[in-house]
């Protein structure tokens, strides 16, 4: 029986050329296999191209609804943000692609599951470490690391020689990466740090300074540290979602240009249109201001930037993911409440929110009279957590 490789298929220059080469060195099947995470366009006339090519099989699969709410929703109940404020949206989205890779292989007795990340960057890492989770018996093909070609220029000639379409539209001077969460902008002309981004780059967000002059005022509701409405009307997450991309798109909310550390090692700079994250972060924060206990919102923000670390090294199915997502639910079972927010050129304000398990209490928190807190106890409270502060004064005199 012959060999059965999935591969994750794009229908770009790369993976239409690693579709041809699985067949030429492995003598095998090849069912192409497309994970739509929100990339819209992209897709079209891919599963046609696929079979052109050889693939026995092309399957274009929407996990749009699974992406949103079981991937982008509990990290962002757990604060997550990587360094200097990426939101993570192509990292989140390696491992259910890569989740799905296996599960096309085991539905149609294949061996082997291959992908075009290259042998530099974190994607490669991404999906293999899932990959090797859920099946460690499945063997990952990533002939970016070993096959013969070195330049653009061989691979078109091989594309040539092998009929293989390729798109006759000029390359992009840089590389791109879009899902439901976020656009990202890498290579070429951004691999100068000094260079800005052109301003016709962006296609989700319009430049702030040609947003509107009026802002947008926006509501929206959670439910255990997850999104649930959007003004009053209650939506799915991925219709949540798709609506805040188009309102912060209008009104330049979302961009961000880092230069990050990748997992292999060097650093990369990344400029990113993340719409519906932003607001979404700014908007859970708000409500957990009011309904989540001190000391477990301490907690949690400590183990942010590790929980982040790990979603952008490639561990979201890691034990060590498991326990802190647990421990971040936890805390987050009582964010539940409206955040208000105005958008106003590339700005996210919080202008209100309540809650129906607010911790907030105005009797307490007032200046002016109140009959619930005595001040005469703080005396006692400063003297008992200056103590060891007074004991090595007097060591150190």
């Amino acid at each position: 029986m012959k060999k059965k490789i999935v591969l994750a298929y794009s229908g770009g220059l790369d993976t239409s050329i690693i579709l041809k080469w699985l067949q030429e060195e492995y003598d095998a099947e090849i069912i192409c296999y497309a994970c739509d995470v929100g990339q819209q366009e992209e897709l079209d006339g891919l599963e046609e191209k696929a079979l052109k090519h050889g693939a026995v099989k092309c399957i274009v699969d929407d996990v749009r609804a699974e992406f949103a709410k079981d991937y982008v929703f509990p990290m962002i109940r757990a604060n997550a943000v990587y360094e200097d404020g990426y939101l993570l949206g192509t990292s989140i989205a390696r491992p259910l692609i890569a989740k799905r890779l296996v599960e096309v292989a085991h539905e149609h007795g294949a061996t082997a599951i291959a992908h075009g990340a290259t042998g530099k960057g974190n994607d490669q890492v991404r999906f293999e470490l899932t990959a090797y989770a859920l099946d460690p018996s499945i063997e990952v093909i990533a002939p970016w690391r070993f096959w013969n070609f070195t330049s653009r220029t061989e691979l078109m000639e091989y594309a040539e020689s092998r009929g293989i379409d390729v798109p006759v539209t000029a390359k992009k001077p840089y590389s791109m990466d879009r899902n439901l969460l976020h656009i990202s902008y890498e290579g070429g002309v951004l691999e100068d740090p000094w260079r800005a981004p052109d301003k016709d780059m962006f296609l989700l967000t319009v430049d702030p300074e040609d947003a509107p002059d009026e802002p947008e005022e926006i509501e929206i509701g959670f439910e255990a540290g997850g999104a649930v409405s959007l003004n009053g009307k209650d939506m799915s997450a991925l219709d949540i979602m798709l609506e805040l991309n188009i309102m912060a798109g209008r009104h330049g909310v979302g961009r961000i240009d880092i230069v990050e550390n990748r997992y292999v090692g060097m650093k990369s700079r990344g400029v990113y249109e993340t719409p519906a994250g932003t607001i979404l972060y700014r908007a859970r924060a708000a409500v957990e201001q009011l309904s989540m206990d001190r000391e477990a919102m301490h907690l949690r923000d400590g183990m942010a930037s590790k929980y982040a670390e790990l979603v952008y090294n490639g561990y979201w199915f890691a034990p060590e993911r498991l326990m802190l997502q647990a421990a971040v639910d936890e805390a987050s079972k009582n964010t539940t409440g409206t955040a208000r927010l105005k958008l106003y050129k590339g700005s996210v304000i919080i202008t209100g929110r309540k809650s129906p398990k607010s911790l907030y209490d105005e009797d307490v928190a007032t200046f002016e009279t109140d009959t619930v807190y005595d001040q005469k106890d703080a005396h006692g409270f400063i003297r008992l957590n200056s103590l060891r502060l007074r004991m090595r004064a007097r060591i150190e005199d």
